[in-house]
This record gives structure tokens, sequence and C-alpha cells, in this order.
């Protein structure tokens, strides 16, 4: 029987308080053991990643942490206890895709926060993509106002621009990370509208609008496996392990190229680690990247 800390308790932990939308919020005991004992999961992949019709050999790497933000300016508090009823605590991810396209490398990083709640699943209050490679730079962030959300878009590219919109709110694909850290069996399932996530938009030049899709959460081989099936023809599916702290094992994305060919995306779980990695910045810690498999 899982057991829920009241929000009371929780802002004890994490030096938070709380109003308006976020006060019915519940954290399993199970999750909090876990996630408020001061440390990150750090986690490596082998990344194969599908880029001008032909597959790349990289790594991704997610951190997974929680920390205290501000509901109303959407950025990590420096003093959470003077913030009063402007703080949220919030389960954030930050992934790092590095993979290299003949001579001139990519890198790329997603970062998403997502109220902490195990009971109830709450859209992000932020989530932000950048990308660098040596023809320039793109950034997208996404704020959620109420029910809406803020776009807006930076890029190089004429045909993309500068953009700011504002778009209805619906279920995001990048929020499904958090999502399934968090309590897998509240992953939204059956037909759904949902919008893709910010690296294959940005990577396709597509714009952001919200499609509909069928998603299904499935066992197999020991594992749960949550599969999306976009209208468009394009599928994702993450492999995670059924006990907590459901960790994702794989990835998988496909899609059809614009000359008709399957293009896949696949990343494989390397090595992971489970510390508080921002104390190891000397240069005696590079070893820890040895244990990540990463250089």
């Amino acid at each position: 029987m899982k057991y829920f800390l009241s929000i009371v308790l929780l802002l004890i932990l994490m030096g938070c308080n709380t109003e308006n939308d976020l006060d019915d919020i519940r954290i399993d005991q199970e999750f909090a053991d876990h996630w408020f004992a001061g440390n990150a999961e750090v986690v490596s992949y082998d990344l194969v990643q599908s880029r001008y019709g032909e597959p790349r050999d990289g790594h991704a790497v997610l951190i997974f942490v929680t920390e205290p933000f501000s509901k109303s300016h959407h950025v990590k508090l420096d003093d959470p206890e003077k913030a009063g009823s402007d703080a949220a605590t919030v389960m954030k991810l930050n992934m790092i895709k590095k993979f290299v396209t003949g001579i001139y490398p990519y890198s790329m990083m997603l970062s998403v926060f997502t109220p902490a709640d195990t009971e109830t699943p709450r859209h992000p209050f932020r989530i932000t993509m950048s990308g660098q490679e040596w023809c320039g730079q793109v950034y997208s962030q996404m704020n959620r106002r109420k029910n809406n959300y803020r776009l807006q878009g930076f890029s190089y590219f004429q045909s993309e621009g500068d953009q700011d919109l504002n778009l209805p709110g619906e279920w995001l694909e990048d929020e499904i990370w958090n999502l399934i850290r968090m309590n897998p069996e509240k992953l939204p399932v059956g037909k759904i509208k949902i919008y893709p996530g910010l690296f294959y938009t940005r990577l396709n030049h597509e714009p952001m609008e919200a499609g509909f899709a069928d998603a299904q959460l499935t066992d197999l081989n020991g594992e749960k496996i949550y599969r999306i099936n976009f209208s468009s023809g394009r599928s994702f599916e993450w492999h995670f392990t059924p006990e907590f702290p459901h960790v994702i094992n794989s990835w998988r994305e496909e899609n059809t190229g614009r000359d008709g060919s399957l293009q896949v995306t696949t990343a494989t779980l390397r090595k992971s680690l489970f510390l508080p990695y921002w104390k190891f910045n000397g240069t005696e810690d590079i070893i820890l990247r040895d244990s990540l498999g990463i250089r």
C-alpha cells in the first residue's frame, strides 16, 4: 500500500510553500525517500541518431533531480524559504545528446521542469531546448500560463526566424520522461492530442502543432513499454523498469524521411550514477566520467 506525504511535510523537506493550483499535490513516500535525499540520477546511453538519412553514433546523458522552483518566474529558486507561496517542487530532466555528422558535431539539450506529483499528472512549468552545430544554433522555450503555453523560438534559418506564439494546452511528448519517473500508471493512454518533442520539430524544421495519436502502456520481457503512435506515422517508445524508480532502459523513435525511407533513432542504457554531481567539479573528479563511459 502506498502512503502519501502531505504537502506540508513536503514543504518542510524542500523549504517550499504552496497556494493556487498546487495546494493538493501529493508525493508518494517511496518517491520522497529516493528523490529528496540530495542526489541526482545521471545516466549515460549509447545513442544512434538518425540525421540526414544516415545513422550517427553518439551518446546521450539524462540527469533527473528534484529542486525548488518559482511558479511565477519559472526558474530555480535561490532561497526557497523566502519565496513563500511562489515556491514549488519540480522533477527536472536535463537531457544532452552529442553526435557527429561528417566533419561537424551536434550538441543538443532539453530541460523539462514538472511539478512533483506522483498522484495527478501535472503539465510542466517550462521546457527549453537548444541545439548547436557548425551552421549555427537554435533555441526554444515553452512556458505554461494557466491552460496554455507560450512558445518562443529563435533560429538562424530564415524560414523559422524568431517566433512568439500562444498554444493551447495539450499533452507534450517532452513531459513523458518525467511522468515515467514519477508514476507511469498515470501516463495518458488511448487516443490523445499531443505536441511532438522539441528535438523532433527543430531537427525536422516543423512547426509546433498538436496532433492526434494513440498511446499504449504494455508489458514485455520484464519491461514496461510506453509507445506513442502519431497520426503522421511517426512513433516514439520508452522502455523502463516496472519497479520504482522506473529507470529508463532505452528508447526508440521511428519516422519516415523526406525520401520515404525509415529513419530510426535508438538509445540504450550504458551506465548510471546516483550522486550530487554538482559537488564533483574538481580536476580529480574527471575520473567519474569514466564511470559513465563518456569522454
